[in-house]
């Protein structure tokens, strides 16, 4: 009898034998009760690290006590193989994104498969492979036939140094993740999806989801933010160009106290041209830009005078218009009001100053 454990010998004995009995093959009809356990695809960008041996190891746990309860247990692995990383890293090394992928791929299965971990791996799918992608392609296709797919034009995060748009997530104060440059805002030309078009019916079909904590829910109907109200509209002095407001509460109206615009508005610069602000508000929307949206709503309020006013349709009183970092262009309209606090004190505006907006913000749930 050996006195120390051969690892290597053992477990590739061992699994080369599952691997000929197919033990983790699961039938696609059988009369036994069906189990679906999916971890996360990684990305092939290397090799696995501790992180994915803890995540997918917890994952072939439950998937070999179900197993041991009497299910077929459909457990699958693949690769989110599609996107910039690649590409970066092709042009780090040299050489093609295919081939970097590729040969990734085969690195980590056979890393897996040294784990012993349950995958059926007849099963095994590749985001950058084409018997994959076609069918987002085609996904896309049916939605644009439907409408329910457009363009337009939209402020993002844009990383110099890997020439992509970059999600909030990121960007960390101010920087790429992947390679430190300063992240700029940049109007870029880019696809949507209307996925407002289903919110009353997501709402409603909450109410179908029985068992279901409250707690989530809740979350679930916050994040959809559904609000009714109007929308109103006031005129600039002296441009005649429109500011539409959306807001719970109308009646408010006549305590209008100063118009608050997105710093992404595209009438910030517009209405600050020419004007001693000018400097200032393009400092401010410049900082502001390179700001998380979770940074902007949870910091302390603060806003620019733009140097010039709006009037108030219903009582004729000039109103002046700020930029502030709290109000967000994708949300309602992009501008919210600022009503007169309870005591009826008169607002003091310090021009050429950063003011702090502590008030009644009045920014609008993101509508339907």
């Amino acid at each position: 009898m050996q006195e120390q454990y051969d690892s290597k010998q053992i477990e590739n004995k061992w699994q080369q034998y599952w691997e000929k009995q197919d033990i983790y093959q699961v039938p696609d009809h059988s009369e036994r009760p069906k189990y679906y356990c999916l971890e996360m695809f990684p990305y092939p960008s290397g090799k696995l690290h501790m992180g994915h041996v803890r995540n997918y190891s917890i994952g072939d746990v439950i998937a070999r006590f179900k197993t041991m309860q009497g299910y077929d247990v459909l457990h699958p692995m693949g690769w989110d193989a599609f996107g910039l990383p690649a590409e970066n890293a092709a042009i780090k090394h040299g050489i093609p994104p295919a081939t970097w992928t590729w040969d990734n791929i085969a690195h980590m299965r056979s890393q897996l498969k040294q784990l012993g971990l349950s995958y059926d791996w007849r099963r095994e799918v590749a985001t950058c492979h084409p018997e994959y992608y076609k069918w987002g392609q085609w996904l896309f296709l049916q939605l644009y036939k439907k409408g329910l797919c457009y363009k337009k034009h939209a402020r993002v995060n844009w990383c110099p140094d890997c020439a992509t748009v970059l999600a909030n997530e990121q960007v960390v104060e101010g920087s790429c993740e992947r390679c430190s440059a300063t992240v700029e805002q940049k109007e870029l030309d880019q696809w949507f999806f209307r996925i407002t078009d289903y919110s009353q019916r997501l709402l409603d079909d909450l109410k179908k989801l029985e068992g279901w904590p409250d707690k989530v829910k809740i979350m679930q109907d916050n994040w959809i933010g559904r609000s009714e109200g109007a929308e109103l509209t006031f005129k600039v002095e002296g441009t005649g160009d429109e500011i539409t407001v959306f807001t719970t509460r109308p009646d408010t109206v006549y305590g209008v106290t100063y118009m608050v615009l997105a710093a992404e508005h595209p009438l910030v610069a517009e209405l600050s041209a020419g004007t001693p602000q000018e400097n200032e508000v393009a400092e401010f929307v410049n900082r502001v830009g390179k700001m998380t949206e979770l940074a902007r709503t949870s910091s302390e309020k603060e806003g620019v005078f733009t140097g010039a006013y709006c009037i108030n349709p219903f009582n004729g009183e000039r109103v002046p218009i700020l930029t502030a970092n709290y109000v967000l262009y994708h949300y309602g309209t992009g501008a919210s009001w600022v009503c007169r606090p309870t005591t009826r004190e008169t607002l003091s505006l310090p021009e050429n100053t950063i003011c702090l907006l502590k008030w009644l913000s009045c920014r609008p749930k993101k509508r339907n």
